[in-house]
C-alpha cells in the first residue's frame, strides 16, 4: 500500500501558478470564453491581471428560431456578454462583427486581431485549441471556434511581432510590433496545465447565467460545469480546475 501511495503521489500534477499581467482572450462567439476560461480569468483578475475579451462574431446565428431578426439577436448576445464580462472583471469587450457560422481565418480577421494585440499589448493570449475537430469527450468543435483560434495563433505568431505584417499599422496608426510569448488553448484534448479555480467556480457560473438567451436547461448546465471542474481538479488535487494546452513560445 505504501508503494502504491508513493507512486500515486509522484505522478500528481501541480497547479499552474503563472499569472500573466495582461491577458487577451480571443473567442468566436459570446459565451465561449465564459464556458472555457471564466474561472481562470476571474482568479487572475482578482489578483491584479488586466484582461480584455475579443468576440469575433456576435452570435447572430445562435438561435433555434429561424424567424428571429439576426441583428436583434446580435444585440442581445452582445449585451449578455458585456454583463458576463463585468462579472468576470474584464476591462472591456471588442466585437469584430464577423459572420457567425461563416467565420474565416482570413487576412481581414488577422488584421483586426493584430491591431488589438498591438493596442492592448498582452503578455498572454487565450483562445480555443484549433487542432481539435472531434474531442475525445465526444463533442465536435464548432468551425467558428477552429477558425477564430487559428486566426488568434497566426496573429500572435508571426503577425503581431512582424513589422512587415500589415505595415500600415505601423506607418499610419503608429502601432509597433508586439511580442506575445504565452498562449493558453482551451476546449482542448491535450491539456498540460491546470489552473485551480476552486475559489472562482461560482463566479464562472454567475457569468454563464448572464447568457440567458443561450441557456435552455440552466440547472443541468451548472451541474455539468461543476462536474467538469471537479474532474479537471483531480489532475492537480484541487476541488475545481480549468485545463489548458499551454505553449511558451519565448
Amino acid at each position: 500500500m505504501t508503494d502504491q501511495k508513493d507512486a500515486s503521489e509522484s505522478t500528481q500534477k501541480t497547479a499552474h501558478e503563472l499569472r500573466p499581467e495582461r491577458v487577451l482572450v480571443i473567442a468566436a462567439h459570446p459565451d465561449d470564453a465564459d464556458f472555457g476560461v471564466a474561472g481562470t480569468l476571474a482568479k487572475w483578475v482578482s489578483q491584479g491581471t488586466v484582461a480584455r475579451l475579443v468576440c469575433c462574431t456576435s452570435g447572430d446565428a445562435g438561435a433555434d428560431d429561424a424567424t428571429i431578426d439576426p441583428l436583434e439577436l446580435a444585440q442581445t448576445r452582445e449585451r449578455e456578454q458585456r454583463a458576463a464580462a463585468a462579472v468576470v472583471g474584464y476591462e472591456g469587450v471588442d466585437y469584430l462583427h464577423r459572420p457567425d457560422g461563416a467565420l474565416l481565418n482570413d487576412l481581414p480577421l488577422r488584421e483586426q486581431l493584430v491591431r488589438i494585440i498591438r493596442q492592448f499589448k498582452p503578455d498572454a493570449v487565450l483562445s480555443m485549441d484549433p487542432t481539435v475537430v472531434i474531442h475525445e469527450r465526444g463533442f465536435i468543435q464548432h468551425t467558428d471556434h477552429r477558425e477564430a483560434a487559428m486566426a488568434a495563433i497566426d496573429a500572435v505568431y508571426p503577425a503581431s511581432r512582424n513589422a512587415m505584417a500589415f505595415p500600415h499599422l505601423v506607418n499610419d496608426e503608429g502601432l509597433e510590433p508586439h511580442v506575445v510569448n504565452k498562449v493558453y488553448l482551451f476546449f482542448t484534448d491535450k491539456p498540460n496545465a491546470w489552473v485551480d479555480v476552486s475559489d472562482t467556480i461560482e463566479t464562472k457560473l454567475a457569468a454563464l447565467r448572464e447568457h440567458v438567451s443561450q441557456l435552455r436547461k440552466p440547472e443541468e448546465l451548472e451541474g455539468w460545469i461543476r462536474g467538469r471542474a471537479v474532474e479537471e481538479g483531480k489532475e492537480i488535487g484541487t476541488a475545481a480546475a480549468e485545463g489548458f494546452r499551454y505553449i511558451d513560445i519565448g
